[in-house]
């Protein structure tokens, strides 16, 4: 095999960033499967750069040099800056590859601009591009495995890519980790709905924390499961039987019905410092909470009890919701988070509006049928700045008239000194109040505001949101240039526009084969 020069390119930023979070934080939402590929390519005796784009480096000269292949991993909301980066590299000669979550939702636009789209990876995928390396054009190729691998290089494997990122990080530097892959939840919404659960392997587990205890003296380590601790007794034993207690602080995102009091203790004895349970809904989705009897007012009371207790363990919990969902309507939902607020002063609650990832969950199928899916552009799709599907149950207005109230309630003065007062030490104190005044807090609710703003006096503005024209009004498009700055003028043609019902019409295509 001919030694190839490989990119790989890890889009934590969608453009250039210069807030207090991007700095002590960007460096720290690396993603893993970069990491993977980039060892399995090195693997296979080839010259391999990985670089994490924060947003704050000089990304063109950043970028490597001179290379044959190109990997680019993307969410959707950091899409339009891979599509640019892939058509700079491919007016070079470079073939270029999709991975991540923007690959798996939305495979038949990004073929358009990427010679190779990857949906589940495997080791045999890559190897499948390196043994080929063929430039395809208009379209590009779809690969998929039939499901995620079962075995990935652990953290040990991966330190070469690894540590040159988490250097960029000034003061927390954050290990990503995984335990498992898939969710036995069936969240609607959710593009690990339909992924079975299947734990990696936990002696590579046990190996990367002795190994991280060479390298820090108190390791902070994220764990990426979707749903941290499903099997919590093997995943507990690895830990503890591997390191000595509370030598390393850990982040996880679970669900409250794995977040026992039991389990609390003993994930409080082994450094688990912050956990981010799901409560989505007060009206649904109450599996993931043991609450799926009971619904609103009585629901809101059994869970801030929880959270409440959760503190007793740890120091740090985000809660986690979702705004617009089909069951949402009236004041209520609204009105019982606010109540949940008041409880559970010490949780940070983090609000993400209802939004439909091309081909991430079933349920889409759904929206795409009624019409309900806008065709916002992928530079907005990050679950805050554009809720791209048309509420249910609220006219635009009157559903971002309680988004701006229930934000400005939670990130009051009087609330931001609750959660102060009631948070239990300083590392948790300081998180809460820099997300609270960052783009987060402050900023989301200004970019709410403007965005009420222009539904009620810019009637073109107001018809895209109706799906009565797929106009893209300037306001949206100007940010886009203002962000991806130089590479705006990379940016393919079309690229803009995308089809927001294309797994739909796939579907049905194949329905009629």
């Amino acid at each position: 095999m001919t030694k190839l020069k490989i990119g790989v390119i890890d889009l934590v930023g969608k453009g250039t960033s210069t807030t207090l979070w991007a700095k002590i934080m960007h460096a720290n939402l690396a993603s893993i499967m970069p990491q993977v590929v980039a060892t399995w390519c090195e693997q296979e005796g080839h010259e391999v750069k990985l670089i994490c784009y924060t947003g704050r480096e000089d990304l063109h000269n950043a970028l490597p040099k001179d290379v044959n292949l190109v990997f680019i991993s993307s969410f959707t909301q950091a899409a339009l800056l891979a599509y640019a980066i892939s058509n700079y590299f491919r007016s070079q000669g470079a073939i270029t590859i999709l991975g991540g979550p923007h690959a798996r939702c939305y495979p038949d636009d990004a073929v358009k601009y990427f010679d190779y789209v990857l949906g589940f990876t495997h080791q045999s995928t890559i190897l499948e591009i390196l043994n080929n390396c063929e430039a395809h054009y208009f379209p590009g190729k779809h690969l998929s495995a039939k499901g995620q691998p079962s075995k990935l290089p652990g953290v040990k494997e991966r330190w070469k890519f690894m540590e040159p990122t988490l250097n960029k990080a000034p003061f927390l530097k954050i290990v990503p980790m995984l335990g498992s892959v898939g969710c036995p939840y069936t969240c609607s919404f959710c593009i690990d709905s339909v992924v079975p659960y299947q734990p990696l392997e936990f002696e590579v587990i046990k190996e990367d924390l002795r190994f991280l205890l060479t390298k820090f003296k108190k390791p902070m380590v994220v764990w990426h499961d979707p749903n941290f601790g499903v099997r919590f007794h093997d995943n507990l034993e690895a830990i503890s039987s591997a390191v000595p207690p509370k030598s390393f602080r850990f982040i996880a995102e679970s669900s409250l019905s794995i977040l026992t009091e039991d389990h609390l203790k003993v994930m409080a004895q082994n450094g688990f410092e912050a956990l981010l349970p799901g409560i989505e809904s007060w009206y649904e989705l109450g599996n993931k909470s043991r609450t799926a009897h009971i619904e609103g007012l009585e629901k809101v009371n059994r869970i801030s009890q929880h959270v409440n207790m959760m503190f007793q363990y740890i120091p740090y919990v985000q809660t986690n919701f979702v705004l617009g969902l089909d069951s949402d309507a009236g004041d209520a939902p609204f009105e019982l988070t606010k109540r949940f607020v008041d409880l559970t002063p010490a949780a940070f609650p983090g609000y993400s509006l209802l939004t439909a990832f091309g081909e991430a969950a079933p349920l889409n199928l759904e929206y795409q049928r009624a019409g309900r899916v806008l065709p916002f552009p992928f530079h907005f799709l990050n679950n805050h700045l554009a809720m791209n599907l048309k509420p249910k149950n609220y006219e635009w207005v009157d559903f971002y008239n309680k988004v701006i109230d229930l934000t400005a309630y939670t990130f009051s003065k009087k609330a931001l000194y609750r959660r102060f007062m009631a948070t239990p030490n300083f590392t948790s104190k300081w998180m809460n109040f820099m997300r609270a005044v960052s783009s987060e807090g402050y900023g989301r609710l200004t970019f709410y505001h403007q965005v009420r703003k222009n539904l009620i006096k810019d009637r073109a503005f107001r018809m895209y949101f109706e799906g009565e024209t797929t106009q893209l009004p300037a306001f949206y498009r100007n940010i886009i240039q203002k962000d991806l700055g130089i590479w705006w003028q990379w940016l393919p043609k079309g690229a803009l526009e995308h089809n927001p019902n294309a797994y739909l019409q796939k579907t049905e295509q194949k329905l009629t084969a």
